[in-house]
């Protein structure tokens, strides 16, 4: 466990004062910008990552360097940061994570159930293990992170909100993608649930459903060679796949930041979506509709 100190610089008040965020996958790409927005906010950070790669993951997972970065980030907002090393498939050691974090800073408001792999295959050639794997972190590991997550969200009275992070692959199906897409269809039926049950409780559970974003889950080798397949990974350029993502949108887009998905993730978490509850947001730029 690392704990990143605030520097008490004097930051002005923002919508998440006093809040205690959990967010997975927090070491970089969407769960740092994630925690990024959150903390400029008021926010402190319980940060969960896994700094080992995974066997049926073509491209490289993030590093322990990658999750003490965002740490320092959010010290230098003037924010508290407590970051574990723990992987999402594991019950026992988020269970651990998720209780040792909110000891350390006190209560737990917000859970961003964010960290998720990507890989493809077609259904008839996939093995078992890459769909059990893709499973067991992209559906199981938002289960694991939920469940002991629950009773803290409870104990303070105040209610809460938790955030699934899905995929225009949970609202349609996609070629290639049948384990990933399972996976976030998964999500949504998971997030009606905790919605039912949470709600006597006023904690909030919804699911954004973001398009492609510009992150190593698609700027990576095995993408680049199922959508160009004709030429070597090796020399495909992001402007080269620039058009085939662009593609896929009804606006002129080829990729959103993270950081427009952090802007929705606040929408959804602060008093503004109050009364959303039970709800799968596109920030899809068009892609489910064109």
């Amino acid at each position: 466990m690392r704990v990143a100190e605030p520097n008490r610089r004097g930051s002005q008040m923002g919508q998440l004062e006093g809040r205690v965020a959990l967010i997975t996958g927090a070491a970089r790409g969407q769960g740092r910008a994630h925690a990024l927005r959150l903390a400029r906010e008021g926010a402190d950070i319980i940060g969960i990552d896994v700094p080992s790669a995974l066997p049926t993951v073509g491209y490289p997972m993030a590093t322990a360097a990658d999750l003490a970065r965002t740490a320092r980030a959010i010290e230098a907002l003037d924010r508290r940061m407590v970051t574990f090393e723990c992987d999402v498939r594991d019950g026992r050691g988020m269970t651990e994570a998720v209780d040792a974090g909110v000891a350390e800073l006190g209560r737990l408001d917000i859970v961003l159930a964010n960290a998720g792999i990507g890989s493809f295959s077609a259904v008839e050639e996939m093995p078992d293990h890459v769909w059990d794997e893709m499973i067991d972190v992209n559906l199981g590991g938002v289960f694991r992170t939920v469940r002991p997550a629950i009773r803290h969200l409870k104990s303070h009275g105040d209610g809460g909100s938790i955030v699934l992070t899905g995929s225009v692959a949970g609202l349609k199906g996609i070629r290639n993608l049948a384990h990933y897409t399972a996976a976030k269809h998964g999500l949504v039926g998971l997030m009606k649930a905790l919605a039912i049950e949470l709600a006597p409780f006023g904690i909030r559970v919804n699911a954004i459903h973001p398009t492609n974003v510009d992150t190593d889950l698609i700027h990576n080798e095995p993408t680049y060679a199922l959508f160009m397949p004709d030429r070597d990974p090796k020399t495909v350029t992001r402007e080269d796949v620039a058009p085939i993502f662009g593609g896929a949108q009804l606006l002129d887009v080829p990729w959103l930041q993270p950081d427009d998905v952090s802007e929705v993730i606040l929408f959804l978490v602060s008093s503004a979506g109050r009364f959303l509850t039970g709800v799968s947001l596109p920030v899809d730029a068009g892609n489910t509709v064109r």
